[in-house]
């Protein structure tokens, strides 16, 4: 199977520019790609690791990814799927940010021989001759078919609006592809769904002015079988870096997603044949913890290596199979001197964050959703103290899925 066989049987692809060419494309192989992304924050997370997934299958099958990380078009911040502008980086962050997705890339693309290379968009945006820009990039593109996009309509209706810094986005985005082209003979963006107009900017820019062909493919944003985006819980994203998501924490996300997600999730973010995929996706009632137990084992392999996959898993095994595994959960370490008069639970769960607030951590302890030592609490006011913590450990439950460690030092 080529790539694009391979992408359209796992369920990646929404749309296609021009799909007989492109499928003409991927039969004759070595095919050069580029996915961008912004770098906002100093990790991917799970909303990127699906189009980086969609760039190793490609990469398995012969064909040459760029990742292009968007050092330049950051200063700008791009505007599809936002409802607000967002907030401006400086530029220090920005190239830490660079730097940090990178050195993550290398984890899941091969990089050696210039079987793929990293590029940074700030290397020709940042410099760029503003005049000789409109005269040269920005003749090629309509105001009028611009504000038909999707991306800006939706902003325009908002009280806010769209900024006109926001604005030159798609443009910019679409001279991205033109460069890759130039300096690298990439033929083929991939991205998200919410990029579809972007991405038909640089087609388009590539068309008009080298008459050369080029071509766009869009995939499936990660949902769940609500429609709802996929890599959020009430702590905020499920990062790829292990400082910010746990390893722990990242299994147990996925151990934890709906029975109608299994399959999806299985095809998209794992490298199991799809025969396998499907009989996992199939199993019911009680057997489909089997799968999601084989879904969060692979995906955490993926990210963070088996080794830590295989403790994740035998943590959680712990966990729920026992009832207590204190040294497997994650842990946040504590003066002693903090429990000496007593913390009361509220400050507790926030300060480990447990809960993201008071009131979140308030409503948890009055439903009997927050246990300490496998004891329920049910007072709010209840004041937790040094002789509750068992050999300097106290295991904080809440509901039945979240549990966290507190040591004392």
């Amino acid at each position: 199977m080529n790539a694009y066989e391979i992408l359209k049987e796992r369920g990646f692809i929404e749309q296609l520019t021009h799909e007989d060419e492109i499928k003409a494309l991927f039969d004759k192989g070595g095919v050069t790609f580029y996915i961008g992304i912004d770098p906002t924050a100093d990790s991917l997370h799970v909303g990127h690791f699906l189009t980086v997934m969609a760039m190793a299958h490609m990469q398995r099958c012969g064909n040459r990814p760029i990742c292009l990380v968007g050092g330049g078009t950051a200063m700008i911040g791009d505007p599809s799927g936002k409802a607000d502008m967002r907030k401006m980086m400086t530029v220090e962050t920005i190239d830490h940010n660079v730097a940090c997705i990178k050195k993550q890339l290398s984890r899941f693309i091969n990089f050696d021989n210039d079987s793929a290379i990293i590029v940074n968009n700030g290397d020709w945006l940042r410099n760029l001759n503003y005049i000789e820009f409109l005269r040269d990039v920005g003749v090629h593109f309509s105001v009028n078919r611009m504000l038909a996009a999707d991306c800006f309509k939706t902003r325009m209706e908002k009280e806010a609006g769209l900024s006109f810094l926001e604005f030159n986005y798609m443009v910019m985005q679409g001279y991205d592809f033109y460069e890759l082209n130039q300096r690298y003979d990439c033929m083929l963006q991939l991205g998200g769904n919410d990029q579809w107009s972007n991405i038909i900017a640089g087609v388009e820019l590539i068309r008009r002015k080298t008459g050369k062909p080029a071509y766009g493919m869009t995939f499936k944003l990660l949902t769940n079988s609500e429609g709802v985006k996929m890599g959020k819980t009430v702590s905020g994203a499920v990062w790829l870096d292990p400082e910010k998501t746990t390893p722990y924490e990242f299994y147990q996300y996925w151990r934890n997603v709906g029975d109608k997600d299994v399959e999806k999730c299985l095809a998209l973010l794992t490298f199991l044949p799809m025969d396998e995929v499907r009989r996992l996706g199939a199993l019911e009632g009680s057997e489909i913890n089997h799968a999601k137990e084989i879904l969060a084992f692979e995906l955490t392999k993926i990210v963070h290596g088996e080794e830590e996959a295989t403790k994740a898993q035998e943590a959680a095994r712990a966990l729920f199979g026992k009832g207590s595994a204190a040294g497997s959960a994650p842990t946040t370490e504590m003066p002693a001197s903090d429990f000496v008069d007593g913390m009361d639970i509220l400050t507790l769960l926030t300060t480990i964050g447990v809960v993201p607030s008071r009131s979140e951590g308030r409503r948890a302890v009055q439903q009997g959703g927050v246990k300490l030592a496998e004891q329920q609490i049910t007072d709010v006011d209840f004041k937790v103290t040094a002789d509750l913590f068992q050999d300097g450990t106290l295991l904080v439950q809440k509901g039945k899925k979240t549990f966290h460690n507190v040591v004392l030092k």
